[in-house]
């Protein structure tokens, strides 16, 4: 693995020190990952072959995310089996599983967040350490196999250095914590900051993967207006064009100005239209060639509709994405994460280039960070703030 960032990482990150962020992910057991531990800038991309593991880390960030946002393990990990590293063998009680963990820095520092789970013969959680420049935090263990549960220790720093009670074996304990500690010593208050950072900086995470199949069949008839929230495939990108056209005017400015540029021929503008002539109803996503007749946006190529749905997703927010953003914390303080696996598919050098200048002039103001997995990133040579993580099939 060879790691490269190039630019101003460090001055983006000095610019909003009070907004948490995850900036490494550890895999010390995942899929086809043993020990690996990822930087994460502003502006990230996993760049190797097929069977690298780009996709895997990014599926592994995904998994954090949603745990940190409460989510049973059997939701996050359907499929758990294809999560144990390859091959490896179950112990004497024929059990198999993985760990992964993530470092979110913020107001706290660093804070380290493990976890290992177990994957055969059940899906279940056998352990999670939270720490902070060494001091442990919080800590779960499976004592009893046949509870639903794991024991857990947090600190305290009280009468009692800790306080010891059970916690659900399906969920995470960090994303309990500010619900379970009391919040009465500096200890208990360290433990809910330290847990606090690590969920609002994993909370707010929205997996793009834009297919232009499934956005060409929905963009041949009218779209229903709905929430105007962007779905993951982008397939109903007709009727949050419509609610971004008029919401913000400037921004919709700047996605005409990407999509003139990455798209071919002249682009006057891109718009949804009322198919029954009023606000509500239903909407088509139109291209406006400033000369008659606007074109169906379902008619332009694989590479031009992902362009433009990427372009989109770098240029919206929590508010308009289909994300869980930490509600009781101010949008200001929050990061909105966007996980992009096949970054690069379909689009030639030349739209690789504009959308990753794009998504650096929009990490460099804190509120937005990409991760994306690309085969190559030679073409990213030159863009500051982009922090390249180079896998080889053959590392160790």
């Amino acid at each position: 693995m060879t790691v490269s960032a190039r630019g101003t990482r460090a001055e983006t990150e000095a610019r909003s020190p009070d907004r948490p962020s995850i900036t490494e992910l550890r895999l010390s057991a995942f899929a086809a990952h043993r020990g690996a531990g990822f930087p994460l800038g502003p502006l990230s991309l996993f760049a190797g072959p097929s069977g690298s593991g780009k996709s895997s880390a990014l599926r592994a960030y995904e998994a954090l995310a949603r745990l940190g946002g409460g989510a049973e393990l059997a939701e996050v990990f359907p499929d758990p089996a294809a999560c144990v590293p390859e091959r490896a063998r179950p112990d004497a009680q024929r059990r198999r599983g993985f760990r992964i963990g993530c470092t979110a820095d913020g107001p706290q520092g660093p804070v380290r967040l493990d976890v290992a789970v177990q994957a055969e013969p059940e899906l279940r959680m056998v352990g999670e350490r939270l720490t902070v420049g060494g001091l442990t935090l919080l800590e779960t263990a499976l004592r009893d196999p046949s509870r639903r549960t794991v024991q857990a220790a947090w600190y305290t720093a009280g009468l009692a250095p800790v306080t010891r009670a059970p916690l659900p074996g399906d969920r995470l304990g960090t994303a309990l914590l500010p619900l379970r500690v009391a919040g009465k010593t500096d200890g208990q208050c360290q433990v809910i900051a330290a847990a606090e950072q690590m969920v609002v900086a994993l909370r707010s995470v929205f997996a793009c993967d834009p297919l232009p199949r499934a956005m060409r069949t929905a963009m041949r008839t009218a779209v229903p207006l709905g929430a105007g929230r962007l779905l993951r495939g982008c397939d109903n990108l007709a009727e949050v064009l419509w609610r971004t056209r008029s919401e913000c005017g400037r921004r919709h400015g700047l996605l005409v100005d990407a999509v003139r540029a990455g798209c071919a021929g002249p682009v006057h503008d891109v718009l949804a239209e009322s198919t029954t002539g009023g606000a509500g109803g239903a909407v088509l996503a139109l291209l406006d060639r400033g000369d008659g007749p606007r074109t169906p946006l379902g008619r332009l190529g694989d590479g031009e509709l992902r362009y433009l749905a990427l372009a989109m997703v770098l240029l919206t927010g929590p508010g308009v994405l289909e994300v869980d953003p930490a509600g009781e914390v101010p949008a200001a303080l929050q990061t909105l994460t966007v996980l992009a696996d096949g970054f690069d598919r379909d689009l030639d050098v030349r739209q690789l280039g504009l959308l990753v200048r794009l998504a650096a002039r929009m990490c460099e103001r804190g509120h937005i960070r990409l991760v994306g997995a690309v085969s190559d990133a030679s073409w990213a040579a030159g863009v500051g703030g982009v922090t390249v993580v180079d896998l080889s099939r053959d590392r160790t």
